[in-house]
């Protein structure tokens, strides 16, 4: 009798599981699933799984094809089961490929390709609903979208949008997606939920079509250039009865939320200061400073400290002033100090493409201060330090991934409540705001060696 294994979390147990499972039985004579627990889910970073070990157990159990059922607990038990239950074959779907090679030593792995493509009828569950998705882009951040959605359960990313037919083609077959589009309204009309992607200055317009076209949007950063528009897309949202959320990774995992909630219960007292900086080394090639008045280091990278300031400070600053380097003859702005005077405080962000400093977060306060050490956007650490450093505090916290995981289960829980948060809306519109300013020109002085010439910007 040939044994096969294979496993998963199997939350909301669907026909894209049911069909990998018929198949992995089609391997062997004899299945064995094995179904992870709560806690190994935690560990591995796997997200919003709704339904508890033994009810996902009991639905896969109920399946005539399956012949036992296992629980996962714990990294490497893979290895120990194979062993234990004499296994011929590994069975897994190909979006792992590669993946699980290191049971070949043990037994035969094989790849399924997924299921393309679920009904909306195999989804809808009144109780436990499943969204579909689609992409906007086909750029690095949506093909890490990709990748985190996997670990994120109530959601199937079907299809991709891209106005060039052949990089949306080769994105779906890819991701093994069930459809790709370069025609945006044929695109909406097969998913109910989209993540925008496309390069900056595309942002709003995709966005407004979307919502207005009834459809949920998760928008990556910036979601547009002026507070305005963010109002507008808001306003459509509100009116159509749907979320609409940029998309700030940083704002949703759990060490940043225990560091804003730290910070702000008096533990160091008043917070009269925020000092946070993101910097990264690109080549002058890359698309971040491609020459044109959407790219730069504020453009890019702004909104990471801007929130850090917005949550500990609020968005009622009364003054802002940019300092900012530049190339010869290009717009985008290779280094920017930004700094925001506030009753009783003041905030500095820091923001470079190009060029490299300390990408720290410090929160000073009358008692004391918060240290978060680069990369503090990815928080996994940070330390409550005093005078009296006996009564310093470490904490640590688990990023997991590239962090989306965190943002696109916010998004579902918005969804699913039908609330979106005021203060992202004020956070969001502040965000705009302050890059308005910026590309205005207004309030900002440059800086350029004597053999360098001057951008063209007013005001300043």
């Amino acid at each position: 009798m040939r044994k096969v294994i294979t496993y998963g979390t199997f939350d909301l147990l669907h026909q894209g599981h049911i069909n990998l499972l018929k198949r992995a039985k089609a391997s062997g004579d004899y299945l064995i699933v094995g179904v992870t627990s709560a806690n190994y889910d935690r560990y591995r970073g796997k997200l919003n799984v709704r339904q508890s070990v033994s009810e996902r157990m009991d639905a896969v159990r109920k399946l005539p094809f399956v012949d036992e059922v296992i629980v996962e607990e714990y990294e490497g038990q893979k290895i120990d089961d194979i062993i234990r239950l004499h296994v011929d074959a590994f069975v897994i779907g190909s979006d792992w490929v590669g993946r699980f090679d290191y049971l070949k030593d043990y037994c035969e792995v094989i790849y399924l390709e997924r299921t393309r493509g679920i009904s909306s009828t195999q989804l809808r569950n009144a109780k436990h609903p499943i969204i579909r998705m689609g992409v906007v882009g086909t750029g690095r951040i949506a093909n890490r979208f990709l990748q985190e959605s996997k670990f994120v359960s109530g959601i199937t990313v079907e299809g991709v949008f891209n106005i060039h037919e052949d990089s949306a083609k080769r994105f779906a077959e890819k991701h093994e997606l069930a459809f790709y589009e370069a025609d945006y309204d044929r695109f909406l009309d097969k998913i109910n939920a989209v993540y925008i992607a496309s390069p900056h200055d595309t942002h709003f317009a995709y966005a407004k079509h979307a919502l207005l076209s009834g459809k949920n949007v998760l928008c990556e950063k910036p979601m547009a250039f002026s507070g305005d528009e963010v109002d507008e897309l808001f306003s459509i949202a509100e009116a159509q009865g749907l979320i609409l959320m940029e998309a700030i990774k940083t704002a949703y995992c759990p060490g940043f939320q225990r560091l804003i909630s730290c910070a702000k219960s008096g533990k160091i007292g008043d917070i009269v200061g925020v000092d946070a900086a993101f910097t990264k080394l690109v080549p002058m090639s890359s698309r971040e400073l491609r020459d044109d008045p959407y790219s730069g280091s504020v453009t890019e990278l702004i909104t990471y400290p801007l929130l850090a300031i917005f949550r500990l400070l609020g968005t009622d600053y009364e003054d802002l002033h940019f300092t900012s380097y530049y190339r010869k003859g290009h717009v985008a702005d290779l280094y920017t100090r930004l700094i925001l005077d506030y009753p009783g405080a003041a905030a500095l962000a820091v923001t470079g493409l190009g060029v490299k400093s300390e990408g720290e977060l410090i929160i000073s306060g009358t008692r004391g201060y918060v240290y978060v050490p680069a990369p503090w956007w990815k928080t996994e650490y940070f330390e409550l330090r005093y005078e009296d450093p006996s009564e310093n505090e470490k904490n640590f916290y688990k990023f997991a991934g590239d962090g989306l995981r965190y943002e696109l289960v916010e998004f579902i829980s918005q969804i699913l409540s039908g609330k979106m948060p005021a203060e992202s809306q004020t956070i969001s519109r502040a965000i705009a705001d302050v890059i308005a300013v910026f590309r205005a020109g207004k309030r900002t002085r440059v800086l350029l060696r004597p053999d360098r010439e001057r951008p063209s910007v007013s005001g300043t």
